[in-house]
């Protein structure tokens, strides 16, 4: 199962603050993350928000090597972000989560 700490979150949202596309995926999955912790035992310790967000993961950070990152900027699509934002909607809305999901156009 893919999982990003709460180093690699906070990681993403500073490397991807101002990218159109990821900056928005990393807000959402910190959102995620945040209410998950408030709402159990914790992000680490429940693997449902973190398998809903498997493929938002796998958006920010790839196989985690430097050269995929460096190529992921240019190559993220909408249609990709929204496609990875369908189980974690699923998610939402399974459990009556109240958190915020950053759209783009």
């Amino acid at each position: 199962m893919r999982f990003m700490n709460y180093w690699d979150i906070d990681r993403a949202a500073e490397m991807y603050e101002d990218h159109p596309i990821l900056g928005p995926a990393t807000e959402t999955l910190r959102n995620l993350q945040e209410w998950t912790d408030s709402h159990s035992d914790g992000w680490a310790y429940w693997p449902k928000p973190a398998r809903a967000a498997a493929k938002l993961m796998e958006l920010l950070e790839g196989d985690g090597s430097y050269f995929y990152r460096e190529a992921l900027p240019g190559n993220v699509t909408v249609k990709e972000y929204k496609a990875a934002l369908r189980p974690i909607k699923s998610f939402r809305t399974r459990f009556g989560a109240d958190f915020d999901i950053v759209e783009v156009q």
